[in-house]
């Protein structure tokens, strides 16, 4: 193996995600390119590198690297342009010029071993010197730490990411717990993990290793919506996972229930585990949805009905017997859920409830899971409505991970009424944060849409709620005279009973468009989104098109559409940055989507500055405005007018969002939404969600594929099963206590 020394003077590429570089290295009598995966960039770098020279076919002679290890110059020059690179903090051109001629060759020494001495040198400063030693110590441990990641396969990005949160310490926590990586950082899974930790010398069958593997499991269950697993599913699926013999995993599952790191229950004659956040939410949310359910300001109906016929004089509304009765029984009721499809008047009925409860000196707080919907009934109702984090003040504790909420039972929200609107999308964790924070004797109102998709966290909340049939629950079934003469209300509740949709009536908003293929099925979409739809509607293509999938793959899929769209309606151009991170080339005039609540992202408000704050969510759409690749950002304009800006170390929470799946555009609308028709998996291929799709378009749906498909979707009812219990408690714990008071309050301490 041959070996070279020199330094890095130019980096001629490198991959951000996986740290493949390739530079020039002028050794002492050669300038040579060199390639290899590098933990930093090492430009201005001295290194040692081990190797072998080949003859690329194209590129000429190269040294291809195996190994590399930083050095520290010894030439004088080369001390001083190197404290001068920007890497050591405090000190610019002049200063290391005055150092090295204050210590030459013994510089490093004198920083690392004697740092008092810096302030030998004129200018500096007793806290200059402690800040020049510091810094120059956390290169050292950063350059240590990036080389020890990379070399358990580690990419430079998740490098950063690991150095980023857990700082110098970052070696000794993973060798103590390798299994924290998969929990603490975003993009590394248990799998990654895992293989660190075997290289570690974590014994395969450890009951340390089965723990990790049982946790990820319940884990994985979670983020595909279950409260729980069934405990067989769980031992068998933990087993598989980690090629260990079930009686070990049996074995840690009793010992982590015993240890109060998971719960075992029986639960409609099935054992079954949870992991125990799951566990403690599912049981707080049942108790608090009881004890509001009590609360009763005793208020005749009769004064209700007066109220609202005043309302309906003042706001010149007119409301059918069903909204009626459900604005009535808002009033009169400690909880209720209001459920019902588009154009059955929910905006119209929580507008009237807020009116009376105005009229009555409530005070009234509206929220809704998702910055977009939030938006959207602050819109129809004239009143704020803040997202349910923004409403609980979200912040970080103390370890600045983990997310709590200043709003909570020991700083209850400040109201009388809260109203939640596009409840289905509200998942376990989340409502418990939520009750948590309202005080006994205000009432809740719950708003949604049982029939669309489920949320994305676990639980089925707004489903098993009214599948309990503990709480007061009002269906609108009638379509409000105002949408009648839309296809695309029409449709979606044709959908909703199995009934296929009406398409192509003239003037209608609701089009079918037959393709044979799935490869003529994306020429036509592309076609559609870029010049048919916005010639003949005037629209704009980004801002007012989307384009729906059922699933990430295949050739109709969003991964191939969003490629396809972006080369059409975004193409490489001389006067367009662009970075390429990943499976992505993101170019300046993108339309993208965040992929993950980032509660810390600072973001300023387009057109004022001063205007700032915290956090941008999963689904939040925009463009990216610029593209900096000499300092490795790039700047992202959401729908809010929110700005934010990404290091390019960051761009795994982004990709481009021409096109996405249904699940990701839950408590969005658009203008226009476009959706193949093609095959797919009959999980995905269900009605529930062709009917979520169909409900995304305020103005226009167009469909493009064959009508077999569609008739799939609209015939596939099974929805698929969520492990959660949230009905069985609420039945059982009414039932129980019922047959304890003999039917007086319910309240539970």
């Amino acid at each position: 193996m041959e070996s070279l020394k020199g330094i890095v003077v130019e980096i001629i590429f490198r991959n951000e995600e996986n740290g493949y570089t390739v530079a020039l290295l002028e050794a002492e009598n050669e300038v040579i390119p060199i390639t290899g995966i590098f933990a930093t960039e090492l430009m201005g770098e001295h290194i040692e590198i081990f190797g072998k020279r080949i003859k690329h076919p194209k590129y000429g002679e190269q040294f291809q690297v195996d190994i590399y290890k930083t050095l520290l110059p010894t030439d004088l020059k080369q001390i001083e342009n190197y404290l001068s690179s920007g890497f050591i903090k405090g000190i610019g051109k002049f200063t290391a010029k005055k150092i090295v001629e204050a210590f030459k060759e013994d510089t490093f020494n004198i920083i690392q071993n004697n740092p008092k001495r810096l302030t030998e040198v004129p200018g500096i400063g007793k806290k200059k010197a402690e800040m020049i030693a510091n810094s120059f110590a956390e290169q050292a441990d950063i350059k240590e730490i990036m080389m020890f990641l990379q070399s358990h396969g580690i990419s430079t990005n998740l490098s950063i990411k690991i150095y980023k949160e857990y700082g110098k310490n970052t070696i000794p926590i993973i060798q103590e717990n390798p299994y924290r990586l998969s929990e603490d950082i975003y993009g590394i899974g248990f799998k990654l993990a895992d293989k660190i930790a075997s290289s570690l010398g974590v014994e395969k069958d450890s009951p340390y290793r089965i723990s990790s593997g049982v946790k990820y499991v319940l884990l994985e269950y979670a983020i595909r919506g279950h409260s729980y697993m069934p405990y067989h599913m769980l031992v068998k699926s933990t087993a598989a996972l980690l090629s260990v013999a079930v009686d070990k995993v049996e074995d840690e599952v009793r010992n982590m229930a015993f240890t109060d790191k998971i719960h075992i229950e029986n639960i409609k004659n099935e054992t079954v585990v949870y992991y125990l956040p799951y566990h403690t939410a599912e049981v707080n949310v049942c108790k608090g949805l009881i004890n509001l359910a009590q609360t009763n300001w005793d208020i005749p109906e009769e004064e209700v009905v007066e109220y609202l016929e005043n309302v309906e004089k003042e706001s010149s509304l007119t409301l059918t017997e069903m909204q009626k009765e459900a604005v009535i029984q808002s009033i009169l009721n400690g909880v209720i859920v209001i459920t019902g499809g588009p154009g059955t008047g929910k905006t119209t009925i929580i507008l009237s409830i807020i009116k009376i409860f105005e009229a009555m000196g409530k005070k009234v707080l509206l929220c809704a899971p998702t910055g977009r919907a939030a938006k959207r009934i602050t819109e129809s109702t004239g009143r704020e409505a803040k997202t349910i984090h923004r409403m609980l003040e979200y912040a970080y504790g103390e370890d600045d991970r983990n997310l709590i909420f200043n709003k909570n039972e020991n700083s209850p929200l400040d109201c009388h009424v809260v109203i939640v609107d596009e409840m289905s999308m509200v998942d376990i964790l989340l409502m418990n944060n939520l009750l948590k924070a309202i005080n006994r004797g205000t009432k809740l109102i719950m708003v949604g849409d049982v029939d669309q998709l489920p949320s994305v966290g676990a639980g089925n909340v707004l489903a098993d709620i009214i599948k309990s049939n503990t709480i007061k629950t009002i269906r609108l079934d009638m379509i409000f005279r105002q949408s009648v003469g839309s296809m695309i209300v029409q449709n979606a509740h044709a959908v909703n009973k199995g009934t296929m949709p009406l398409c192509n009536k003239k003037g209608s908003d609701f089009y079918f468009i037959k393709q044979n293929s799935s490869k003529s099925v994306l020429e036509l979409i592309v076609d559609l989104y870029k010049n048919r739809l916005p010639n003949k509607y005037n629209l704009d293509p980004i801002k007012d098109i989307q384009v729906l999938s059922p699933m990430k793959k295949g050739t109709a899929g969003v991964i191939e559409l969003n490629k396809k769209i972006q080369e059409a309606i975004n193409p490489p151009s001389k006067y367009k940055k662009e970075k390429t991170f990943g499976n992505y080339t993101f170019r300046e005039g993108d339309k993208v989507m965040q992929v993950k609540n980032n509660y810390q992202a600072s973001w300023t408000l387009t057109g004022n500055k001063n205007v700032t704050g915290e956090g941008i969510y999963n689904g939040d759409i925009g463009f990216i405005v610029y593209i900096n690749n000499k300092d490795q950002e790039l700047l992202v304009q959401f729908d809010d007018d929110k700005e934010v800006i990404y290091n390019f170390n960051q761009l795994d929470e982004l990709i481009l969002a021409y096109a996405t799946t249904v699940h990701k555009s839950q408590g969005s609308e658009f203008p226009v939404i476009i959706m193949p028709m093609v095959w797919g998996p009959p999980m995905l291929m269900t009605r529930n969600l062709f009917y979520t799709a169909i409900t995304r378009a305020k103005k226009l749906v167009v469909l493009v594929g064959q009508e077999k498909y569609m008739e799939e979707m609209v015939e596939n009812n099974k929805i698929q099963k969520r492990f959660s219990a949230l009905d069985y408690r609420l039945r059982s714990t009414v039932e129980t206590y019922r047959l304890l008071t003999s039917g007086g309050d319910l309240s539970i301490g």
